[in-house]
């Protein structure tokens, strides 16, 4: 088979014509790959090898990880047939989010400081110190924010309100249970709290006056709303202008018995339907990143958004 040829053979395939679209614009590795497209490891790793065999793209070691990119010494005929698949990917369906993806995985890469805070973090408990604890780290951390009115959505008995209560303005724990709302109600009561407060409702038709809370805080709590799209679009409502939605919850996983365990409707989320959510429902400068990994399996994920009305 002549070269030419084989530079057309190895570019009929859709998702190696997504590939090559990805590559011209950004060198990748195989996880960040996955990342923007949602296409499964080994699928990703044979439709480069291909590639690869035809030396339109070439790789780097980068520590443990290959890093893919467009081969800078290809020859004019295969740079042509490069030119011609990017056209035609731009006209695929997937052009679009894959595009929008491959930006905020670069923005992610590039953001050093993020970086370095969660390899911090990953440290902070493998060595044992006296009175060195997340407990301890945590109320430092508590009393440096600023007090603003809180909104704590699908809070159950609100636990997290309780320790948010210590320095915000206002902290409304909402969940849609009228047992869990008394028994917060009383708990608070007991506490001689007087800085937050329990209400009755759904997290998709959340009970507050609109542009009325600084913060809105979903913890663990998105993956059991039957339409988490709504309830984002509730907590964007609800909002005062530059306010900010923090969301804690799972990478998708394949738990199934969390359903019956834990009463979830959600085997979590993959990163790229969540940022099309939250940018749908109308919020700016979305980050989003793997906060911890459980050591033992099935190795939930936590996910930490942040983003801005």
């Amino acid at each position: 088979m002549g070269q030419i040829l084989k530079y057309l053979k190895a570019l009929s395939d859709n998702t190696r014509i997504r590939l090559i679209a990805l590559l011209s614009l950004e060198e990748l590795s195989v996880n960040e790959i996955q990342q923007i497209t949602s296409l499964g490891q080994s699928r990703i790793s044979t439709h480069l090898s291909i590639l690869q065999e035809t030396k339109m793209i070439c790789f780097r070691k980068e520590g443990k990880k290959s890093v893919y990119k467009i081969n800078p010494n290809i020859p004019e005929e295969a740079q042509q047939a490069i030119n011609l698949a990017n056209k035609g990917a731009q006209e695929s369906e997937h052009y679009s989010d894959d595009f929008k993806n491959l930006k905020r995985i670069v923005e992610k890469r590039n953001n050093q400081a993020q970086v370095y805070f969660n390899q911090v973090a990953g440290r902070f408990d493998q060595k044992y110190g006296p009175g060195r604890s997340w407990q301890a780290f945590g109320q430092v951390l508590l009393r440096l924010i600023p007090p603003l009115d809180i909104a704590d959505l699908g809070s159950g008995e609100g636990l997290i309100g309780e320790l948010l209560a210590n320095n915000a303005r206002k902290v409304i724990c909402v969940d849609n249970s009228k047992k869990i709302v008394r028994f917060g109600q009383k708990k608070v009561k007991k506490a001689g709290l007087k800085n937050i407060q329990f209400s009755l409702g759904d997290i998709e038709n959340i009970p507050l006056k609109s542009k009325s809370v600084d913060v809105a805080l979903f913890s663990h709590a998105l993956h059991h709303a039957k339409q988490p799209e709504m309830a984002l679009s509730e907590a964007h409502r609800i909002l005062r202008p530059e306010g900010q939605l923090i969301i804690l919850d799972l990478l998708e996983h394949q738990f199934e018995n969390a359903k019956e365990i834990y009463g979830d409707y959600w085997l979590g989320f993959p990163i790229n339907t969540l940022y099309e959510w939250v940018e749908t429902a109308g919020f700016k400068d979305i980050e989003i990143t793997e906060a911890a990994r459980e050591e033992e399996p099935p190795h939930f994920t936590t996910l930490l958004v942040i983003a801005r009305k």
